[in-house]
């Protein structure tokens, strides 16, 4: 059984002139390792249940047991210092450069100048960016997704067992937005630290949660449990309401092609006598060959219908415009291809050599198979 990280025993917190509690008496347990998302309306207490962990605000009653410790009375500053903190744009110092901001806690903490730098260059790797050219830097120096990307390393700067991260990735284009979750799960599939995560968005909440915890007015819980459950099986209406329609399709963006069974198609060797090439087009059962350069990368697409004096086609294919790699998901799978026009999309490795083609057929039996998550660990709000 997976060891719970924080347990939220009862938590609550009531404003003075306040007909109802912000937070009314969250019990949750949140394991060890796992990414644990807060989702719901606007009002709803996400942000400020998020900051009754750490308490920055104070609980009214209840308890907060951390690493098996009732943490709920300790020094709040001590307490901080166990836990990194993530919000919009990285809440850096502006007057401090990005080695300093990064070495806040470890100095703190008493950390040797040498044990401090080290540290500051390592995560300062870590999240892709080099120490060389950015540690001396200032904040305004930089762009939002490299702010976030320090913001983080900070969090991470003296390893702390648990995170909290606020939106942290709301105030970013939606380009940058998508790669900078991609490259935090990555990531976290290294450090494994135990996350809360505030989101608004259902979508964000899908694709970064382990667990889910959907949360009505007062923080109360709708429903705890993993993605895959929340989409097949929501609690209730409310929760039905807040996914939304389309809970087929945002299931496709919980599986990642590096997990998936990926059919492959004929594949031939660009420098191949074109009548080869022809022959394996023709004997193709799906009525297509794929073209490799010497690296086994895919450079086009050879139709069964092509005719024998077509050289151009036969040497160089219907151009792959848009290539998918293992840790895009099938909902990337499936946009690349409507957005191609075709019914199927070539899939790579890690050094873009040929793995096999996804289709259309294949991503909907994907889909109708996918397995039934087990239930969340125990977690009421009343």
């Amino acid at each position: 059984m997976t060891e719970n990280m924080i347990e939220l025993d009862q938590l609550t917190k009531h404003y003075p002139g306040q007909d109802r509690p912000a937070v009314t008496e969250l019990t949750m347990n949140i394991a060890a390792g796992e990414i644990v998302v807060f989702v719901g309306p606007s009002g709803c207490g996400k942000t400020t249940t998020m900051k009754l962990v750490n308490r920055l605000i104070e609980p009214s009653s209840g308890r907060i047991v951390m690493q098996g410790e009732d943490v709920t009375s300790v020094n709040p500053d001590q307490l901080r210092r166990r836990i990194g903190y993530v919000i919009q744009q990285g809440g850096l110092f502006p007057h401090m450069t990005i080695a300093e901001n990064i070495a806040t806690v470890p100095k703190m903490l008493g950390w040797d100048r040498g044990r401090i730098a080290e540290r500051v260059d390592q995560l300062l790797t870590l999240v892709g960016l080099d120490p060389g050219e950015f540690a001396q830097r200032y904040p305004k120096q930089l762009s939002g997704g490299q702010q976030q990307r320090v913001g983080v390393a900070r969090a991470l700067g003296a390893d702390p067992p648990v995170m909290l991260m606020d939106e942290p990735f709301g105030a970013i284009d939606p380009v940058q937005r998508e790669n900078l979750q991609n490259e935090f799960l990555k990531l976290q599939g290294d450090i494994r630290k135990t996350i809360i995560f505030v989101t608004h968005d259902i979508d964000e909440a899908i694709k970064m949660g382990d667990r889910i915890a959907i949360l009505n007015t007062g923080a109360v819980v709708a429903q705890y449990d993993t993605p895959e459950r929340i989409l097949s099986d929501p609690a209730d209406e409310f929760v039905a309401d807040f996914v939304g329609r389309g809970a087929s399709i945002r299931r496709l963006s919980l599986t990642r092609v590096k997990d998936a069974a990926v059919p492959r198609w004929p594949a031939v060797a660009a420098s191949t006598d074109p009548r080869r090439i022809l022959a394996i087009a023709r004997e193709s059962k799906q009525g297509w060959a794929i073209l490799l350069d010497d690296a086994r990368r895919p450079i086009g697409w050879v139709p069964s219908m092509v005719a024998s004096t077509d050289t151009t086609m036969l040497s160089k294919g219907v151009p792959v415009n848009a290539e998918i790699r293992p840790e895009d998901t099938l909902f990337d799978a499936l946009d690349g291809m409507l957005s191609s026009n075709r019914s199927a999309t070539v899939v790579v490795d890690e050094e873009g050599r040929y793995r096999g083609v996804l289709d259309i057929e294949t991503v909907r039996g994907l889909i109708h198979s996918a397995p039934e998550a087990p239930a969340a660990n125990g977690s009421s709000g009343k």
